[in-house]
């Protein structure tokens, strides 16, 4: 079986890669350590939904840019930090749900402990 690298960017942009490939868990050995399984339910619609934000911010971008009123800027700027936030709350879930629960079968503190910073570095 051929390894198969992924990356993930977290909310804050830090960037995580792991590998697909052989190990304990066939086709889901991370290549930081983690040998729980990987899996990501709901990957089309978080692409879906950051899609809509990039262009929902191009849009404020052109709003910016033709001197829109700077009310109506805040208004959309905080729709997309609810869409964003809303995106966040998707992609927790579905770790936790597959990622978390595989990390705490196979006794895998170190993903527990990466999960715990990201909530951190994003909660700010």
């Amino acid at each position: 079986m051929s390894e198969e690298r992924h990356t993930h960017t977290a909310p804050d942009g830090t960037v995580y890669e792991h590998t697909h490939g052989s190990g304990e868990h066939p086709g889901h050995e991370h290549s930081h350590g983690h040998n729980h399984t990987h899996t990501h339910q709901n990957t089309k619609a978080v692409l879906n939904r950051l899609s809509r934000a990039i262009g929902h911010m191009e849009s404020i971008k052109r709003m910016v840019e033709d001197g829109r009123d700077c009310s109506e800027v805040l208004v959309q700027l905080s729709a997309v930090k609810a869409a964003i936030n809303n995106t966040a709350k998707v992609i927790l879930k579905d770790h936790i749900e597959h990622c978390l629960v595989d990390a705490v079968e196979s006794g895998d503190h170190e993903a527990i402990e990466e999960l715990t910073s990201a909530i951190d570095r994003f909660m700010k």
